[in-house]
């Protein structure tokens, strides 16, 4: 089969350019910044967990309202596997039969059910880039973060949003990929979990 080898090869460079503008490109050291008010947001995307190198997969829509946060764990055909909500109150679960858990932070409440902590409470901060204000933390040279037991990373897609959030840890890590992510008013915004009333 013949080849026309200077078409082939802009067709391939093209490609390789749109590729690359593609990838997410990685928050460095000047990505972090301290923790202050973060806005109302509404994000979907897919999440990985991977303890004692087992694996698990789903989606996830979450909301952070008020000071609200919400995350439905979904399958990837959209039926609810369950919901964790943290609020001024606690924090709260609720799996796919309806039965809740409830704790006072998402530390308690994910070593009773998991067996090992997942900083739940600090999600929200890390995804935009902020260190949990009042806690020891580290920018290590290659822009990771480290705070508590956990190094974070994060890239970003070219408008700034996040696309990927990282956390690992000596047993556990939880990768959290951004199919989008926008801000939100906080008009009729939730003052506590939909699943306390």
């Amino acid at each position: 089969m013949k080849t026309n080898h200077p078409k082939f090869i802009l067709y391939s460079v093209a490609a390789l350019l749109l590729a690359a503008c593609a990838q997410p490109r990685p928050a460095g050291k000047e990505g972090w910044r301290a923790q202050s008010d973060i806005d109302s947001f509404a994000a979907e995307g897919r999440l990985a967990v991977k303890a004692n190198e087992k694996g698990s997969y789903a989606n996830f829509d979450w909301t952070y309202q008020n000071q609200v946060q919400t995350i439905n764990v979904n399958t990837p055909l959209g039926n609810t596997l369950g919901q964790l909500c943290q609020d001024g109150q606690g924090v709260l679960a609720v799996d796919n039969k309806g039965k809740k858990y409830q704790a006072a932070s998402a530390r308690e409440l994910s070593e009773q059910l998991l067996g090992f902590p997942v900083p739940v409470q600090y999600l929200h901060i890390w995804t935009n880039g902020q260190w949990v204000k009042n806690a020891p933390y580290q920018i290590l040279p290659d822009g990771r973060l480290q705070q508590f037991e956990w190094t974070i990373s994060r890239s970003l897609n070219e408008n700034g949003t996040p696309r990927i959030l990282l956390l690992e840890s000596a047993k556990l890590s939880l990768r959290l990929v951004f199919d989008q992510m926008k801000k939100t008013n906080t008009t009729n915004a939730p003052a506590q979990c939909a699943a306390r009333s």
